[in-house]
């Protein structure tokens, strides 16, 4: 049922793509701009925070227990629709094309605009490599966020552990930064974010190699970690690093954040970004999504033929 639920999920993001009018993430972010902006403040703000996080997160998983009480046939409909409300690979995809298509007809303003949907850095001043590498850095990063971390979840936990995902990410994405506002007010969403990621971003990091190879090499790993290591986050920074290698470019380097710039570590041994990278970024997406699929349907078979 797991396969066939994901396989009806991809379907339906394929078919419908991201939903123009009201996405259930947005009605969430909304809800948690009001209740942060009710909540945070100087007093206590990590108790705050922490409290803020779970009225958030917890109601929504905790209602969907009631599922294996349906019969098969709605109770796969229903998981395979709120799966496909929890991925954004469609979007992704969709979000790329958006900057991939001014760059390659020279109009870097609106390739700054599109570039500014999908990423928290300044955008106003970048120039097309930087473009093409904010880019590049987001889609391998939301490879593991808006994709195989919540199939990895759906695996192991089913639907709740998949919304569940969803909703930490998302409240980290909000809340995760270390600015006055948010690092203790965001904290406990912040390290939620970090416990439910350590293992689907590591897979996520080694599927990105091994749809590049035809065969892992011990030491193509070993150097992601090392410099994953260097990058702040102990999730993203195994992510693009894995997939920086296996596009063979370089990712990090200077970005501005919130009035301030970053000097960020380098992540691959490749050529710069450029156009082409972004589109060699979804190509490997893609693969690590067939071989996820792949392994999927070879563990429910071998499950039958136990």
């Amino acid at each position: 049922m797991d396969l066939l639920c994901i396989v009806l999920a991809l379907m339906l993001d394929l078919w419908l793509k991201e939903p123009r009018r009201f996405h259930p993430l947005v009605g969430f972010g909304n809800m948690a701009i009001k209740l942060e902006q009710r909540l945070n403040g100087p007093r206590h703000p990590w108790l705050k925070g922490t409290l803020a996080t779970l009225l958030l997160t917890l109601p929504l998983p905790l209602t969907m227990f009631w599922l294996p009480m349906l019969p098969p046939w709605l109770a796969v409909m229903v998981q395979a629709v709120i799966l496909y409300l929890t991925i954004g690979y469609q979007s992704l995809r969709q979000h790329a094309q958006a900057i991939t298509t001014p760059l390659s007809q020279g109009d870097l303003p609106r390739a700054r605009e599109a570039v500014s949907r999908i990423v928290s850095r300044q955008t106003q001043q970048m120039d097309e490599q930087q473009v093409a590498t904010a880019t590049t850095e987001s889609i391998l990063e939301n490879g593991h966020d808006a994709l195989f971390g919540s199939l990895f979840w759906y695996l192991l936990w089913g639907l709740p552990g998949a919304v569940l995902f969803r909703l930490v990410n998302t409240l980290d994405a909000m809340w995760g930064y270390r600015t006055p506002r948010y690092e203790m007010f965001g904290k406990t969403a912040a390290r939620l974010d970090d416990l439910m990621g350590m293992i689907p971003a590591r897979l996520t990091a080694l599927s990105y190699l091994l749809a590049a190879r035809p065969a892992l090499h011990a030491a193509s790993y070993a150097h992601t970690l090392t410099q994953a290591r260097r990058w702040k986050g102990i999730n993203p920074g195994v992510v693009m690093a894995a997939g920086a290698q296996a596009i063979r470019v370089t990712l990090g380097g200077k970005a501005r954040y919130h009035d301030h710039t970053v000097e960020r570590p380098t992540l691959g041994d490749g050529a710069k970004a450029s156009t082409a990278t972004i589109d060699q970024a979804l190509a490997l997406l893609q693969r690590a999504l067939w071989l996820w699929l792949l392994a999927i349907a070879l563990s429910t078979l071998l499950q039958k033929l136990a």
